[in-house]
């Protein structure tokens, strides 16, 4: 049986098998019911390894020990098998989540705060910053840096960009105007952005621009800025930078309270 490197590594990628894995349960399905000898024959695994590898795709849901002898697999239907699959990863990351929500209040993560608070300390300020890659991890980095706000955030983005973020972090918006954090955003407003707008109403305010800005301020200390054109870049090649400095974000912001008088509305420019 001869199958593509690449099809072997694209079953890896899906189902979280290993080569040897991947061989063998391909083989199986080649035949349907077989010994474990003549599938390490077949796949070309060694004959050492095949009933440990079929122990291993028969608890993971792949196949079936047929009772008799000599022992035969049988091979479970691929559809059969992804809605296993699904269901196994589903079970495996709600445990970890649990898992994970345990540890709030515990001293594990008690001892952990500690250590990074002292590490902090003995930071240089130039040292707090970093470049962020991907508009996943700019988005949950964003995330994190604004639920930290305590006074004031501000958003400087582009029309799809308020689109973006009105999705992602509409529920951390909402929570901080109940903490008295002021939210302020720029963006061109289009009729596109209606929605948007609808859904932050009396959340945050919001006002047009002609700017292409893409930037985050939080209580004037932290500041996060996008450097390429979200129409432009794809959304993996996307590139951020952030900084904790009070000075620079401070400049920054402003020189943004400047310009946020001379911007009319979001509202205004809908009628």
């Amino acid at each position: 049986m001869i199958v593509k490197d690449e099809f072997l590594s694209k079953l890896r990628r899906f189902f979280s098998l290993n080569l040897y894995e991947v061989k063998i349960w391909t083989a199986l399905l080649s035949r349907g019911v077989s010994t474990a000898g003549e599938l390490s024959d077949i796949a070309n695994v060694p004959r050492s390894r095949s009933y440990d590898i079929l122990e291993s795709l028969e608890k993971k849901g792949f196949v079936i020990m047929k009772i008799g002898k000599p022992i035969k697999y049988i091979a479970i239907p691929p559809t059969e098998v992804v809605e296993r699959v699904k269901k196994n990863m589903k079970s495996d990351a709600d445990e970890k989540v649990k898992r994970l929500e345990n540890l709030k209040g515990t001293e594990v993560l008690n001892e952990l705060t500690t250590l990074h608070t002292q590490g902090i300390e003995l930071i240089e300020p130039t040292d707090l910053s970093g470049s962020l890659k991907g508009r996943h991890n700019l988005y949950n980095h964003l995330e994190s840096t604004i639920k930290s706000a305590n006074e004031s955030v501000v958003l400087s983005t582009t029309t799809q960009g308020l689109i973006r973020k009105v999705e992602a972090l509409k529920p951390v918006f909402e929570k901080l105007k109940k903490r008295g954090v002021k939210i302020r955003i720029t963006a061109p407003i289009t009729k596109e952005t209606k929605g948007a707008l609808n859904d932050l109403s009396g959340v945050a305010e919001i006002r047009h621009s002609n700017s292409r800005s893409r930037f985050c301020i939080v209580d004037g200390k932290e500041l996060i800025f996008m450097l390429l054109d979200d129409d432009k870049v794809h959304p993996t090649y996307d590139v951020g930078i952030w900084v904790n400095t009070p000075f620079f974000a401070s400049a920054v912001n402003n020189m943004f309270d400047s310009t946020w008088k001379t911007m009319k509305p979001a509202e205004s420019m809908l009628k």
